[in-house]
């Protein structure tokens, strides 16, 4: 089947957070992680009928929506997923802060990687507890973990470590050498360990996604691994998301710090979640495809067409790549290229040095991506 990744959709002067930013401006944007696409014909069909219904009452999860969730863990990860080890949840920011409050204490460390995602840092902060980062390095061509520094960084105060699996900002997808080290890193210093996999399923490279509960059953009793489709399906503002946690303590223990605080699912995100996991398949696929050939276009085009910008390392996940523009020299990127017409997000913003990074969003139509390259070769010619 074809799906229709290239007609436009509307978007500005709707309720998108992406589009209302440069309201009025001549901006492409392409900063926040959300796509462009119309979410898979499966997601659209099983909202009509939920709305059909009528009826928006509290919503619990049917057998339907958990066999398909525990059918999907097997055969994409070939991971055996117990029902009862779900939690839903509203959205994965906050898991991450709901994390951060269940298995660390006020004055507690959470350990994390950086250039990161901002709630990896933030969530911590949220709640009183102290967030450590420790910098990925450059190994050639290639984002590695400095294991020396993150030895250095565990003192007896640090109780969590919040891991980015695949990561976001750099797209790396962690090798099961990698995540084994995590792991006896985890269990050696007594860590639970939090792995966010939103982007497990937007794969680009011929590379395997390995949850990190799974490489080994003592780390699954220390591990949360939080999930969504809300990336790989294009629908983060229906808030379906969950947590997997086979520890029964620490399932007790991440429930207990959702009391009163966390809202629950509502009933068209669990609908357009049993259909993303369950009927999507084919729809995503195609998706997969339409990515690599936008970041095979993108970095076509820096080679030939961006002096001054690279790529260092490949973009094995995601459609957000991580661009190193420091040779330009500029103080504020971003406000430079929002200027000629792009909107990108501040490298700055996850951590690294300001004036360094950049990260710019493909998850959109060609003809949008070759008009923002368009803008980006003028924004570096002014210079």
């Amino acid at each position: 089947m074809n799906f229709d990744f290239e007609t436009p959709v509307q978007r500005a002067g709707t309720d998108s957070q992406k589009w209302q930013k440069y309201a009025g401006r001549d901006v492409l944007p392409m900063w926040v992680a959300d796509m462009d696409f119309k979410s898979s014909p499966a997601i659209l069909e099983a909202l009509h009928a939920r709305i059909e219904h009528g009826i928006f009452g509290y919503s619990r999860p049917t057998p339907s929506t958990m066999d398909t969730m525990v059918r999907a863990m097997k055969e994409r990860y070939d991971w055996t997923v117990n029902p009862s080890w779900f939690v839903w949840l509203p959205g994965l920011v906050c898991g991450l802060n709901v994390t951060a409050q269940a298995f660390a204490e006020t004055g507690d460390e959470v350990l994390t990687l950086s250039p990161i995602y901002p709630p990896f840092m933030t969530a911590p902060k949220n709640s009183a507890r102290i967030s450590v980062s420790v910098p990925l390095v450059l190994d050639g061509q290639r984002w590695v973990i400095d294991w020396d520094a993150m030895e250095a960084a565990v003192t007896e105060r640090t109780k969590l470590f919040l891991l980015c699996n695949p990561h976001n900002p750099v797209a790396r997808v962690w090798t099961r050498d990698e995540l084994t080290r995590i792991a006896e890193f985890c269990t050696r210093h007594d860590l639970v360990l939090c792995s966010d996999e939103i982007h497990c399923d937007l794969i680009l490279d011929d590379v395997q996604h390995i949850p990190a509960g799974l490489i080994s059953e003592e780390i699954a009793q220390r591990t949360v691994t939080l999930m969504a489709p809300s990336k790989t399906y294009n629908i983060p503002g229906l808030g379906a998301s969950f947590a997997i946690i086979p520890n029964g303590a620490l399932r007790r223990k991440f429930v207990h710090a959702t009391a009163g605080i966390v809202a629950e699912v509502n009933t068209l995100g669990y609908a357009a979640c049993e259909a993303a996991y369950g009927k999507s398949e084919s729809w995503r696929q195609e998706l997969l495809n339409v990515l690599r050939g936008n970041r095979d276009r993108l970095l076509e085009f820096i080679a030939s067409d961006l002096p001054g910008i690279s790529m260092e390392a490949p973009m094995q996940a995601t459609y957000l790549a991580w661009l190193n523009v420091s040779e330009l020299g500029l103080k504020d990127p971003i406000t430079h290229f929002e200027n000629y017409g792009v909107g990108l997000t501040d490298g700055a913003f996850f951590g690294a040095k300001p004036g360094d990074y950049v990260r710019i969003n493909l998850g959109c139509m060609r003809a949008t991506l070759e008009e923002a390259l368009i803008r980006l070769k003028k924004a570096v010619a002014a210079i």
